[in-house]
């Protein structure tokens, strides 16, 4: 199993066993991690996956399409450089120990 670590907007860290071919989305909502409610069901349609990867990361993960970078312009918490959609990011060994941090709300 690949571990992936989630930060919680309080800096708290829950930690979820993935199988390799889950998305970092399906492992969240596995593991009943807090921010990450995927209403879509991870069609890339509603953007309430979104979260911010590490700047390490990013050769490992496959590179954002067009219809991804649209939908993060509509994420509820700001948008960063390290913003992804977690559904979009499939689960591999080489992202054991991978950490994701949840973005809270803006409000």
């Amino acid at each position: 199993m690949t571990k992936i670590i989630y930060v919680q907007p309080d800096s708290t860290r829950v930690t979820v066993d993935a199988a390799p071919g889950d998305s970092v989305m399906s492992a969240a909502l596995a593991g009943d991690v807090d921010g990450i409610t995927a209403e879509c069901g991870g069609n890339m349609m509603c953007a309430t996956c979104h979260v911010h990867v590490e700047e390490s990361l990013a050769d490992r993960l496959p590179a954002m399409c067009d219809d991804e970078d649209q939908m993060l312009a509509c994420t509820a918490a700001p948008r960063t450089a390290t913003s992804r959609l977690s559904c979009r990011l499939p689960v591999t060994d080489a992202l054991d120990g991978t950490v994701v941090t949840v973005p809270g709300d803006p409000s």
